[in-house]
């Protein structure tokens, strides 16, 4: 856990990024409350909070009695609201840069695929 950021919204990220890479398939069922506070010691209030997170927004749902489920179409959901919290953190200060320095999308781009080989 990264103690600068509250552990509700690790919590939450975790979920996400389980479902985006597939170890939470959509339709299965994610950690219970219970799980998760043994699991990394806290409050079971907070591990509700990060989870019910989830659920405001639409990508687990309650099952009364049995559980909370990642829903179908969560997947594709996220990874798109994703990716526009990449272009505006990221992207668009880069293009904004770019411009600054007078480099065009073809410079920028081959600026972008040197630095991939690299890495």
């Amino acid at each position: 856990m990264d103690e600068s950021r509250p552990i509700f919204i690790q919590i939450t990220e975790q979920v996400e990024n389980d479902i985006i890479d597939g170890t939470l398939a959509e339709g299965a069922q994610i950690p219970s409350i219970n799980e998760f506070a043994t699991f990394h010691r806290i409050n079971p209030a907070t591990a509700l909070r990060g989870v019910n997170r989830l659920v405001d927004d639409g990508t687990v749902e309650k099952r009364r009695g049995i559980g909370m489920f990642v829903t179908i179409g969560a997947r594709e959901r996220l990874i798109e609201r994703r990716r526009a919290d990449f272009a505006a953190a990221y992207i668009r200060p880069l293009i904004v840069e770019a411009e600054k320095l007078g480099l065009d999308v073809d410079q920028l781009a081959a600026l972008i695929r040197a630095e991939r080989i690299e890495s």
